[in-house]
């Protein structure tokens, strides 16, 4: 359940650093050496963290707000590394979260990741899907029922396998009961993300109050278990 990052840059020196501190929290960490591949790469799966060499590598400043954009990683929290080309302001204004001037000094990118990591923690926890299988009822707007089986859950959402084949879009509404010894109802409005003729990927829109305080001691449960398993 490690955080999973990752630093777009050619210079060795940079990667070197940023290895070594995030190494210290357990991270793993992907590289990209251009924006045009570091953007495709970020489109297509979510990140705990990303690190950019804004000057030092080509587009890497203009690469900012494409990768703020992408659908999974909005909230991900980015560390621009500027090199006098881009200004500290103006990186903060293209979507970065932190930002670091070169030559990097071990001892400030250890204070900044001091920060950001509980950051990409939240984040990871917010994106990490469990695997379960509970039954799970969920209708349209127009009041049709469906019925289906849960099989992996986080904090922001849900993928459910269906029990007769239909293809969904837009705003469904979800209940299941959750596990315990007197069983707890979940409600939940969601929106489909995904969908094809047997399972559909569901991210939570709004969950009432009290279903939020049992879905999120259910999700603690859950990675307690995890991590007592691994």
């Amino acid at each position: 359940m490690g955080l999973e990052c990752l630093i777009v840059t050619c210079d060795t020196t940079l990667l070197g650093h940023v290895q070594t501190s995030l190494g210290t929290y357990g991270a793993s960490l992907h590289l990209r050496q251009d924006s045009a591949s570091a953007i495709e790469f970020v489109s297509r799966r979510h990140l705990d963290g990303l690190v950019i060499d804004c000057d030092d590598v080509s587009g890497g400043s203009r690469a900012l707000p494409g990768l703020r954009r992408s659908s999974a990683n909005k909230q991900t929290p980015i560390l621009a590394v500027v090199n006098s080309l881009t200004t500290v302001e103006e990186a903060l204004d293209l979507g970065a979260d932190f930002v670091l001037s070169k030559p990097i000094q071990q001892t400030r990118l250890r204070g900044v990741l001091d920060i950001a990591i509980p950051k990409m923690e939240r984040e990871h926890r917010r994106y990490f899907r469990y695997e379960v299988d509970l039954p799970v009822r969920f209708s349209n707007l127009l009041g049709q029922s469906f019925a289906a089986r849960m099989q992996n859950v986080s904090e922001g959402g849900l993928a459910i396998k269906l029990i007769d084949p239909v293809k969904l879009t837009g705003v469904v509404v979800v209940e299941f009961d959750l596990p315990s010894v007197e069983p707890q109802p979940f409600h939940a409005k969601t929106d489909v993300v995904w969908s094809d003729s047997f399972a559909m990927g569901l991210r939570f829109l709004y969950i009432a109050r009290q279903s939020q305080v049992v879905l999120q001691s259910w999700l603690n449960s859950l990675e307690a278990q995890f991590h007592f398993r691994t």
